[in-house]
């Protein structure tokens, strides 16, 4: 499936920046189950300082605002090529060895809510009906809600408000793979949705190291393994490494965002 996306997000400022420097995780890369056809990045009120791959293998672009910018605009663009896969990504590992993604994180501490649904999963091996299972608690116990979490809220506390979105479904699934033994990660991206083009935001779900498959992914939101409507960004421990966009910025100044995507075919 051919997906072409464009994605603009605006950091507005009531003061003018001192010093800003962003990390964006917005470039998708070329792999068994995705083909990038061209990507484009472009920055307003900003320059590109450098360009590299993390230790995640994510491809990272560190973005300096211009002195006393009140306005920062990161325009990506281009076209994917997705692959069928059926949600696995296989037995394929980087520099990082799995112990590392059974680490907790400050977000993927395991609670006493965490723990108690750690308790479905009874094979740390890995099995799919158990990681399915698990998938359809955690949208029971937190629905789909908006405006009940944030970009910092753990695992945890998701559990305690009883709602949240994707971001809080997949660190929950995280937090409690990781307390029953097994590796799993946090990926974001981009989703299409079949009845709409236009989205809120990126999309994130996670993927589960399964004995004798290798990294597959869950997407507890919606209930199903990632198809060719998927586009992975990046991959970490947790949202925060694996956030779209991160970074420091210097003075008083208060910050707002507002976002624009179109994912289509």
């Amino acid at each position: 499936m051919k997906l072409r996306i464009s994605h603009k997000t605006t950091y507005s400022y009531d003061a003018p920046v001192v010093y800003g420097l962003q990390k964006v995780r917005l470039t998708p890369v070329s792999d068994h189950q995705q083909t990038v056809l061209d990507w484009h990045i472009a920055i307003e009120g900003g320059t590109q300082e450098f360009e590299f791959e993390d230790q995640y293998g994510n491809r990272c672009v560190l973005v300096q605002a211009h002195d006393g910018a009140s306005e920062i605009s990161l325009t990506v663009s281009g076209n994917v090529q997705t692959h069928k896969t059926d949600g696995v990504y296989g037995k394929i590992y980087g520099v990082i060895p799995l112990w590392h993604f059974r680490q907790d994180t400050t977000r993927t501490n395991a609670g006493p809510r965490v723990t108690r649904l750690s308790k479905r999963i009874t094979n740390p091996a890995g099995d799919l009906a158990e990681l399915h299972a698990l998938c359809a608690d955690i949208r029971n116990e937190v629905p789909y809600t908006q405006a009940v979490t944030d970009v910092t809220t753990t695992a945890e506390e998701a559990l305690t408000r009883g709602g949240g979105v994707c971001q809080d479904h997949a660190q929950i699934f995280i937090a409690a793979l990781r307390h029953a033994g097994m590796a799993s990660r946090y990926v974001s991206g981009y989703l299409m949705m079949d009845d709409r083009v236009d989205q809120d935001a990126t999309h994130a779900w996670a993927e589960a190291h399964i004995e004798g498959f290798g990294w597959v992914g869950f997407d507890v939101s919606n209930g199903i393994s990632p198809d060719e409507r998927y586009v992975k960004l990046a991959v970490g421990r947790d949202s925060i490494d694996a956030a779209p966009v991160s970074g420091i910025r210097m003075g008083n100044a208060q910050e707002s965002m507002s976002v624009t995507l179109q994912v289509q075919q």
